[in-house]
Order: structure tokens, then C-alpha cells, then sequence
């Protein structure tokens, strides 16, 4: 295996880390430090619920410009809507690999939802859609 030497080398501490405001405005964000290190090939962060109790618009359809997005539940649960996939609720322990440009939206989550996420390319677009075409 070749070692990718523009990537750096990280160790991210979480006592004292900064949670930011991100793409939700119901949930915060924790930047870990992948995004810079990978030179933008790829963004790790935890995202968690904060206390906003607000529709931000993301429980619409919407896709993620991204070749590659996996979630890993931390804690609590969520419901989604894939296209072609159905609802599933995901809970601690759980695994999602969302295929690149699927449909989805989120239906809703606990208050202690959190989350790891990994998407290549760090800088991703996220874009609404219309909803997918129902079968039959």
C-alpha cells in the first residue's frame, strides 16, 4: 500500500472541542479535523441534536453532491426516507452507507440523537429535490 503523503496525520481531542452550527440548524456539529488532513478528500464530524425545535427545511427531499456518505448512530434514533429503500429508523449501533445522490429526507429524531458522518468530498453540496416518482 502506498502511503498518500499529502494527507497529515491527526489526533483529535475531544475534551474541549468546539461544536459548531452546521447544515441543520436543529443539530451541531463537530468538526474533526479529517477535512483539513485529507486536504479536502474527505469530512469526518459528529453531529448531535441541539435544543431548537424548529422545521429547517432539511425534512424535505434533498441529495448530498458526494461519491461517498456513511453514518454511524452514537446514540438515539432517527427515521429516513430513501429513494427506493423505504423508511428505515436507524438506532445506536447502526450503520447507513447512502449510495451517492440518493433521495432521502430525515421524518424525525430523538433529542439525543447523535452521529458519526465521513463524506468525500469534504466541500459537498447538498441540494433539494423534487420527491421521487411513486412506483406503481
Amino acid at each position: 500500500m502506498t502511503k498518500n503523503k499529502s494527507w497529515n496525520f491527526v489526533h483529535h481531542v475531544a475534551d474541549g472541542a468546539a461544536w459548531t452550527p452546521g447544515l441543520r440548524d436543529i443539530f451541531e456539529y463537530r468538526d474533526l479535523g479529517i477535512k483539513a488532513a485529507t486536504n479536502g478528500d474527505f469530512v469526518a464530524h459528529v453531529i448531535r441534536r441541539n435544543e431548537h425545535d424548529n422545521d429547517d427545511g432539511i425534512q424535505s427531499w434533498h441529495i448530498h453532491e458526494c461519491s461517498f456518505q456513511m453514518v454511524y448512530v452514537l446514540s438515539g434514533w432517527a427515521t429516513f426516507e430513501y429513494e427506493g429503500q423505504g423508511q428505515h429508523t436507524i438506532r445506536k449501533g447502526d450503520t447507513v452507507l447512502q449510495t451517492p445522490m440518493i433521495k432521502h429526507r430525515e421524518i424525525a429524531c430523538s433529542d439525543d440523537f447523535e452521529v458519526l458522518e465521513i463524506v468525500a468530498p469534504a466541500n459537498f453540496k447538498t441540494k433539494l429535490v423534487d420527491p421521487p416518482e411513486q412506483d406503481g
